[in-house]
């Protein structure tokens, strides 16, 4: 029996909708006869309508078949072995962990951000748009793509026009993008070891073969570069992740006669060139090259906010033709208004003013690590990485105990990352972010706490 109010606000069919299909999903099996609209009507004193909408809404769900002179019938769904099958998969949702101290290597210092302008500059853009109801341009607005030619021309000496930039949601996607677009004509991918896992991880997922270069003090090892099978590099020219070496003029000239001789490409990953602090940053690569052999990737992550999600890469002159047949109906995953928000943040000169204020903030912040890093440390400590991005990457001069000293780190709800955690390689090390800092007060707190740990794990 089913029970309908006439007083309550919801449809009559909806009523009867809503109690037939659950009595279908527990209790009627599949081929059951419904009783005829008249009969429903009749029994329940309802017009025959409101049994004919319940009807088409059951079917029109696939909970039940019309069969001529027949009748209706209820479908073989297999709801309950499905509610059975969700049942076993459904796990309880386990809640991040909590730490006194998170020395998050990527962290921007909060008050970075310009979020009043940002504010002002989007209701800006959201005037200046004129069509809400079309898909913004799949490589990205044109305006966008004009401002970040003009910026590395400028500051990071490149060679390209706005045809070349194809704006992404983030590194991810760019990587992505790339190794699906070029997947049937390259078979291999050399990366640098230690080298940034994400790359490593993507190429590997498209079936790469994946060859690692080892690092020395100028960055890859050219010679073994040679040696390898691979025509695709990917490198941080400017910043290595994560050892932070420069790779120097020489090598770079060299590297880019490693392309031209193998008919090879160079992914140039710009890795944390906006925030040097000591020293003037390097010219891109991409800038050097006359071949035509470098995809330059860059992104506003770290020197904006990651929560924007934009980011670009630059492709040579011969990729264009295949990047459009590919991604011919590829639609941008960046929001309009926050492509047209930066666009008016980049035209009207506000991205660089942010960029010289927050290498100031970040050198003042890494200064203040790494004095107390020193005062707390002393000789126990070396700074493998240090003058450019959010982190200061040191490891112990003496004997150590690793496993010890990340158990007491959770112990005592310390959070830490280390190298060999995200750069696939053996080489290990601890990335000390100070983005997430208040105040100096705090990062010496945390510093203190850490040290304490750091000595407990010394071999003796």
């Amino acid at each position: 029996m089913y029970t309908l109010n006439p007083s309550s606000t919801t449809p009559l069919y909806i009523q009867l909708y809503e109690q037939i299909k659950k009595d279908i999903q527990l209790n009627l099996k599949a081929g059951s006869k419904l009783p005829s609209i008249r009969q429903f009507s009749s029994e329940y004193q309802i017009s025959k309508t409101t049994v004919e909408n319940t009807y088409a809404q059951l079917y029109a769900e696939g909970y039940i078949d019309s069969k001529p002179q027949s009748g209706y019938f209820v479908s073989d769904t297999n709801y309950k072995d499905f509610e059975q099958k969700q049942n076993i998969k459904r796990k309880p949702i386990t809640k991040k962990r909590n730490y006194f101290y998170d020395f998050y290597p990527v962290h921007l210092p909060k008050e970075s951000f310009p979020a009043k302008l940002w504010k002002r500059l989007s209701s800006k853009a959201i005037d200046k748009i004129t069509d809400f109801s079309s898909y913004p341009d799949g490589q990205g607005e044109i305006e966008l793509r004009e401002e970040i030619v003009k910026y590395l021309i400028k500051s990071r000496g490149a060679k390209c026009d706005a045809s070349q930039i194809v704006i992404t949601s983030g590194f991810s996607e760019s990587i992505n993008l790339f190794a699906k677009m070029v997947q049937s004509k390259y078979k291999s991918f050399a990366i640098e070891d230690p080298g940034y896992h994400v790359a490593r991880r993507t190429f590997e997922s498209y079936g790469y073969t994946v060859e690692k270069i080892n690092i020395d003090n100028n960055g890859l090892v050219i010679k073994e570069l040679h040696n390898s099978n691979s025509k695709l590099v990917y490198i941080t020219p400017s910043n290595q992740y994560p050892k932070g070496v420069t790779m120097p003029i020489t090598n770079r000239l060299k590297l880019l006669k490693w392309a031209q001789k193998k008919d090879g490409l160079i992914l140039e990953d710009d890795y944390d060139s906006e925030l040097t602090y000591y020293n003037r940053p390097i010219p891109c690569l991409q800038g050097l090259d006359t071949f035509d052999k470098v995809v330059y990737f860059g992104t506003f992550s770290k020197s904006l906010s990651p929560a924007l999600r934009i980011s670009y890469m630059v492709l040579p002159y011969h990729l264009l033709p295949i990047y459009e047949s590919y991604y011919d109906a590829h639609f941008s995953k960046v929001s309009l208004i926050s492509q047209k928000t930066l666009t008016l943040f980049m035209k009207e000169g506000y991205y660089e003013k942010h960029l010289r204020k927050l290498r100031l903030l970040n050198k003042k912040r890494h200064e203040q690590l790494k004095t107390l890093l020193q005062q707390y440390l002393d000789n126990s400590m070396k700074i493998e990485a240090q003058g450019a991005g959010l982190a200061i990457t040191i490891n112990p001069t003496l004997a150590f105990d690793w496993d010890k000293f990340k158990t007491l780190a959770e112990e005592n709800l310390i959070k830490l990352y280390f190298a060999k955690d995200t750069s696939g390689g053996k080489w290990e090390a601890i990335r000390m972010g100070f983005g997430g800092f208040e105040n100096e007060e705090t990062m010496q707190k945390a510093i203190e706490l850490f040290s304490n740990i750091w000595y407990q794990s010394i071999k003796q």
